[in-house]
């Protein structure tokens, strides 16, 4: 059976070939491989061009179509670190925030931005408006904001999720003024007050770059008789398609780690607990997994300093990888967090722990000649011979990885464990083993085997396993419905789902509801109609009482599509063994 996770694929019978490429842009290298019944049709690793992605994801698309008609290609899967180098790097745009909270806590607090505007108006916990919205102090923020330049616009309400009339009202305000306007109960329908603001103001400053740069990757595409559908690995390990992303690319932000945890998924055991460690050549991102499941952070992700709703697995970054720059500070070794290039031996400008590995004959290839003679300088500092200098430079490397490592385990146990399937109720986490990918991960298994006490496997095709992970992941999303028969009303704003029930409504059909606006957003995300494994991950009820009369029931319910591997993996699987 071949592997599918789309609509545009009807029927098996007289298909024939067809193609998937999987594409994971890091930081060092971008791996692109090309995915076919059979299994690993091809695989090409290049340079990272950090200055211009956009010409790095279509020399990579160049290489691995070579030679492929068009019509066998049926998708295209990006992971890419764009949005997430953007913020880090402080390289958005300048764009503007109106925030509605009414009383109790201070949204100024959490601002984001310089032009971050609070404004009257609120709505309470049950969705009823206690403030109305000012529409001449609305009117002159804009004008404000306009005179400044600013094109794009967040709005946020405290209780949106509840009630998205202050936000819709804002929106209709000052909509034909600005290029694009982004709302809180549309981005996110969790509650989280200033989680919503941090999240809304992502994704209206991460928009024109995500937007700018998958637009022109489409183009070129059709350019060269690819019109497929392109998809966007999702921090959670799920995607979207490439329409369904443009108003919301926050979700995209830490799509990289989440490449690694899928690339390792069809290995990872299924009754043990283990350690996923994607060692790159900058970065080193770290994971767990409990009986075959990802763990993932409930509340959502944090992209330092902002705390967000985005829904993301559970892992860990860290600047140590094969090309990490080996120096030695106040007498201390130091591996990383910088990276100035490539290994010396590749004609980088500094020693790396790919030398010490290349010098220890744990890689094999040219250049140990010249990284014995790009260690020779520290060696001496250190007062050893190169190749024992060498030694404690590997040693200290994995050492470093295995010490994050403990500390993320710690953090993980310190608070309620939740895989991407429920929550493990008084569970701590423990991992047996430690599976290894990303292109120096073969030469560090033994070593951290040894220093660990932990088994250690190597994921196989390792150093590409991100741009499978990337391919095979299947298309995911979460909806959240409530209910209150008090007023007589199920919604789910971030659906535009607002319905009126009775006072007979219950639970079940809160159930029913959930899946079937579940349903709806995941076959207009891509996700495959044949195969939808929906689940209930949350529910809750509660009476409202008046007096010693019950008055009507509050409910909510919240649906997800697993997160996993598309169906049908099994002979990919099979082919990389």
């Amino acid at each position: 059976m071949p592997f599918v996770d789309g609509p545009w694929i009807t029927s098996y019978a007289g298909l024939g070939s067809f193609m998937i490429i999987g594409l994971d842009v890091g930081g060092t290298h971008t791996d692109v491989v090309l995915l076919g019944n059979e299994g690993l049709v091809g695989s090409v690793k290049i340079a990272t061009n950090t200055g211009d992605l956009f010409q790095t994801v279509l020399d990579g698309i160049d290489q691995i179509t070579s030679g492929i008609s068009p019509e066998t290609i049926q998708r295209l899967v990006l992971s890419t670190t764009l949005t997430t180098n953007a913020v880090v790097q402080g390289k958005i745009p300048r764009v503007g925030m109106l925030v509605a909270a009414g009383p109790g806590i201070d949204p100024n607090l959490y601002r984001t931005c310089d032009d971050y505007h609070v404004v009257t108006g609120a709505i309470d916990h049950r969705g009823r408006e206690t403030a109305a919205i000012d529409s001449a102090q609305v009117e002159a923020i804009a004008s404000r904001m306009l005179d400044k330049g600013i094109e794009l616009v967040g709005v946020v309400g405290k209780f949106s999720t509840r009630n998205p009339a202050h936000e819709v009202a804002i929106a209709r305000l000052i909509d034909s003024r600005f290029k694009k306007i982004f709302l809180g109960h549309r981005v996110s329908g969790n509650l989280g007050f200033p989680r919503r603001i941090a999240t809304t103001y992502l994704n209206t400053a991460v928009y024109p770059i995500h937007r700018e740069f998958f637009t022109a990757v489409k183009r070129s595409l059709e350019s060269k008789g690819l019109a497929v559908p392109i998809r966007i690995l999702k921090a959670d390990g799920g995607n979207m398609n490439l329409e369904a992303s443009i108003d919301f690319p926050a979700q995209t932000i830490l799509s990289g780690p989440a490449a690694s945890v899928m690339g390792s998924l069809a290995f990872a055991p299924d009754e043990e607990e283990c350690l996923v460690m994607d060692i790159g050549g900058t970065t080193t991102d770290m994971a767990v997994m409990v009986k075959n499941a990802p763990l993932l952070d409930p509340k959502g992700t944090d992209i330092q300093p902002l705390k967000t709703l985005v829904r993301s697995l559970k892992t860990h970054s860290i600047g140590v990888g094969g090309d990490s720059v080996v120096q030695v500070v106040a007498g201390e070794l130091q591996v990383g967090p910088e990276r100035r290039g490539p290994a010396m031996a590749y004609g980088g400008p500094a020693p790396t722990p790919t030398d010490a590995m290349l010098v220890l004959g744990i890689i094999k290839g040219a250049g140990q000649a010249t990284a014995r003679e790009g260690l020779a300088g520290l060696a001496a500092g250190l007062g050893l011979s190169v190749t024992v200098a060498a030694e404690k430079i590997f040693n200290h490397t994995c050492e470093k990885i295995l010490a994050q490592a403990r500390q993320m385990i710690t953090r993980i146990n310190s608070q309620p464990v939740y895989t991407v399937h429920e929550m493990l109720e008084g569970h701590s986490v423990n991992p047996e083993k430690i599976l290894v990918l990303g292109g120096p991960a073969a030469g560090f298994a033994g070593r951290l085997e040894e220093l660990s006490g932990w088994k250690v496997g190597v994921v196989p095709r390792w150093e590409v396993a991100n741009a499978i992970g990337a391919a095979l992941a299947r298309t995911t999303t979460e909806v959240a419905l409530r209910v209150d028969t008090q007023q007589g009303v199920a919604m789910a704003p971030e659906e535009h789902f607002h319905k009126r029930i009775s006072n007979s409504f219950n639970l079940e059909k809160a159930r029913q509801q959930t899946l079937e606006l579940l349903k709806a957003k995941a076959l207009a995300l891509g996700a495959n109609p044949g195969h939808l494994e929906m689940e209930i991950v949350d529910e809750s009820e509660f009476n409202m009482v008046r007096g010693f009369n019950t008055t009507g029931k509050i409910m909510d319910v919240k649906a997800q599509i697993k997160p996993g591997l598309i169906h049908g993996y099994d002979p990919i699987a099979g082919a990389l063994l």
